[in-house]
């Protein structure tokens, strides 16, 4: 392990328009993000800065594992609840709810300019509202060069 270098730090903000409810991949934007910083080993933040969708890390191999996890979310989190908050939609709330069980901000060390995702890992914006949203993704990548 070697200390002695400083550390730096990129940011970068991505943006995702959805067509409504399901799991965007971001993986390949995530990657070709740290590539342009030159950073060898350090830590990658993501963070969304919404309250109705959220940040997943799940497989990226068998899009049915993509519907399953969308089908068990509207069975946590159903449209057709009364619920307080119902300014906004009949799927306002559930997103709240959905956004709440997930997370909104996700860490990956990176080791050899790489995030280290496994095999049939991939990074997935989780859009939890049926209509169409343009998500703000902030990155932030501290660590250091070779």
């Amino acid at each position: 392990m070697q200390i002695d270098r400083p550390f730096q730090q990129a940011t970068d903000r991505l943006q995702v328009r959805t067509k409504g409810r399901g799991l965007y991949p971001i993986t390949s934007e995530a990657i070709a993000f740290v590539k342009t910083t030159q950073i060898d080993t350090g830590l990658l933040t993501l963070f969304c800065r919404h309250t109705s969708a959220s940040l997943l890390i799940t497989e990226n191999a068998d899009p049915d594992v993509l519907k399953d996890l969308e089908s068990a979310f509207a069975h946590l989190a159903p449209e057709n609840v009364e619920y307080l908050h119902s300014n906004e939609g009949g799927d306002d709330m559930p997103a709240h709810i959905r956004a709440a069980l997930t997370q909104v901000q996700i860490s990956i060390p990176i080791i050899e300019s790489r995030p280290t995702l496994g095999t049939w890992q991939g990074i997935f914006l989780f859009e939890h509202r049926r209509s169409p949203y343009c998500r703000e993704i902030i990155l932030h990548l501290i660590g250091q060069t070779l």
